[in-house]
């Protein structure tokens, strides 16, 4: 099976020269399809209450204000659910793909906002106090000068980096990781991601970075913060989700494509990691427009 994503990639409007672009609009309804792009994005919604927001594998309810910001390759959309408001307040702001690796972003003092753009990778909620507290300073982004807009954005981006009570959406990022060069972490990642369908043991996985089991389990507890089993099976859970949206399939056709050879054991694993079975899952997005 195709392992790529059937869900739109959108092509963002945004030039070589431009360090980001913020889109200020007032709609009657969220009317854009899951989708994603290589631009790390900040989205700002107020009005919204009792609409979906869907990002990676997360579906949650949002409220009447609402403020996430999305890295990049992660699919995402906001859709229309049991909201009444017709004067939506969406505020976009999508950044250059090249801004975060320029050399001003690699200086100490922004740390705190490349921590926050690692976590982005998952998608990030920030709380409504934060969100309270930055609407101004958003609802005023799109009246700006080109500089003045760079400040603010700059300012913004630290506040947010800093801030408190951030919830990670998408339990598994399964696009995006970063490794340091000939990282065993990188081997162990490529040969899961590139062979997670099929049987994989711990002693082959051990073998390949040239580790007895003993010190490979130390060595992938440290890396991952789990067992090397805990891994395997969320990566194969990342996949397993994404297909239950993006798929025609039956939740057995999913298990068996994503590595499990037993529906209840998929079950019970996907329910742990998910907080849902996988037809519960399937269900959150019956509605959700996709583009297939």
């Amino acid at each position: 099976m195709d392992k790529n994503s059937t869900i739109l990639r959108e092509i963002a409007t945004i030039s070589p020269d431009e360090t980001f672009l913020v889109f200020d609009r007032v709609k009657k309804n969220f009317d854009f399809p899951i989708h994603y792009h290589p631009e790390i994005e900040i989205n700002f919604i107020s009005k919204g209450k009792g609409n979906k927001r869907i990002v990676g594998d997360h579906v949650g309810e949002i409220d009447d204000l609402e403020l996430v910001m999305v890295g990049a390759f992660l699919p995402h959309c906001w859709d229309n659910y049991k909201g009444k408001s017709k004067k939506i307040h969406e505020i976009t702001v999508q950044f250059n793909q090249d801004f975060f690796d320029s050399s001003l972003m690699k200086r100490r003092i922004m740390k705190p906002i490349n921590d926050l753009v690692k976590l982005s990778i998952r998608g990030v909620l920030f709380s409504k106090e934060t969100t309270e507290r930055l609407k101004d300073n958003f609802l005023g982004l799109s009246k700006k000068n080109s500089f003045e807009a760079f400040m603010e954005m700059m300012f913004i981006l630290h506040e947010l980096a800093i801030a408190e009570d951030k919830t990670i959406l998408s339990s598994y990022s399964i696009e995006q990781e970063t490794f340091v060069d000939n990282d065993s972490m990188k081997i162990v990642h490529d040969y899961v991601h590139n062979n997670f369908e099929k049987k994989i043991s711990l002693e082959e996985v051990a073998q390949l970075v040239n580790m007895s089991i003993v010190t490979f389990n130390r060595y992938i507890k440290k890396r991952a913060g789990k067992t090397f089993v805990n891994y395997l099976n969320e990566v194969r859970v990342g996949y397993a989700a994404r297909w239950l949206i993006e798929k025609d399939l039956t939740v057995s056709e999913i298990a068996f494509e994503a590595g499990f050879n037993n529906i209840a054991n998929f079950n019970k694993i996907f329910k742990s990691i998910q907080k849902s079975t996988p037809s519960e899952f399937k269900a959150k997005f019956n509605g959700v427009k996709k583009v297939q």
